[in-house]
């Protein structure tokens, strides 16, 4: 997937005003603000249409008007400025259920034209599905479905699954996925074994040199933040600073299927608006000059302590 170059012909100060009030709008979780998103979408701006289109998304879990959403959100999940912003209006759309059946044919249609691109075609497919489900599910007056199994979830489940994990299971898979998160925590703490000089323990060199060099520039830092929620996702930060509002991971391995993960977590962080500085191995010999270059971005000007 191609990276969403940010390119508005908004002043700067005008557009990251935008940007930070698109993410606070869409963090609030409060259904009133709907139409101040909405008002958002014209705005020269491909990043923050994306940002307003994925807030609009997030609202359907809060009881958002659907109609006034699936109005808004439609005409871009047909055609956008950006097609990643035609793709986060397909899965905004899908949010919405069954409000957003009357377009199901036109997402057929997204999905099967050749002149789309990969990424978007494919979300039109998968959410022109999951519409078709959740109508089907609605005429059944099934309301909730496990997203690990797709079997049909009770009112207790819902309300268990939601309150721990943020997700939809059923009780065997909310007992499978608990053992999973519970394995997986305790491995992390198992490949702790490396100390920095300020005490925290990491679990590789890569991580040492980072952890050192943000506590030698005195920035105070946030190591393996057990399951930070951004977005509808639970995310393990390496490295979070709440002072510049920065993540930082360091890709330290190389397998497919950590590739594929790594992959995934980037896509999060830009879809969310966070600012991640991403290093990886071939980075550490220039760590000291890439991490100030980087932090620069965000107004850190530098200090050595």
């Amino acid at each position: 997937m191609e990276a969403f170059v940010v390119k508005s012909p908004m002043l700067p100060q005008d557009h990251q005003t935008a940007v930070q009030r698109a993410l606070a709008l869409g963090r609030s979780g409060d259904p009133a603000v709907l139409p101040a998103l909405i008002g958002m979408l014209p705005l020269p701006s491909n990043e923050v249409q994306r940002l307003s289109v994925s807030a609009i998304g997030k609202l359907a879990e809060f009881g958002a008007d659907a109609d006034m959403a699936v109005a808004a959100l439609a005409p871009l999940a047909m055609k956008a400025r950006h097609p990643q912003t035609q793709q986060y209006a397909i899965r905004a759309l899908g949010k919405y259920g069954a409000a957003a059946a009357v377009h199901l044919a036109d997402l057929r249609d997204v999905a099967r034209n050749p002149a789309q691109r990969d990424y978007v075609r494919a979300a039109a497919a998968t959410m022109a599905d999951a519409i078709e489900q959740v109508s089907a599910d609605a005429a059944a007056g099934v309301k909730h479905r496990c997203q690990r199994c797709d079997a049909p979830v009770s009112v207790d489940e819902f309300g268990r699954a939601q309150q721990t994990f943020q997700r939809t299971y059923c009780d065997r898979c909310f007992d499978e996925v608990f053992l999973e998160r519970r394995n997986f925590e305790m491995q992390v703490e198992l490949n702790k074994t490396i100390e920095a000089r300020d005490g925290t323990v990491v679990q590789s060199r890569g991580e040492r040199l980072i952890a050192e060099w943000l506590t030698a520039h005195g920035l105070s830092y946030r190591y393996d933040a057990k399951f930070r929620i951004i977005g509808e996702f639970q995310i393990r930060p390496d490295f979070y600073l709440p002072e510049v509002d920065v993540y930082i991971e360091y890709w330290g391995m190389d397998t497919p299927q950590y590739k594929m993960s790594m992959y995934k977590k980037q896509t999060l962080y830009q879809q969310e608006g966070k600012r991640l500085i991403s290093v990886y191995p071939a980075d550490l010999p220039r760590l000291d000059a890439l991490l100030a270059a980087k932090l620069g971005f965000v107004g850190f000007t530098g200090r050595h302590q």
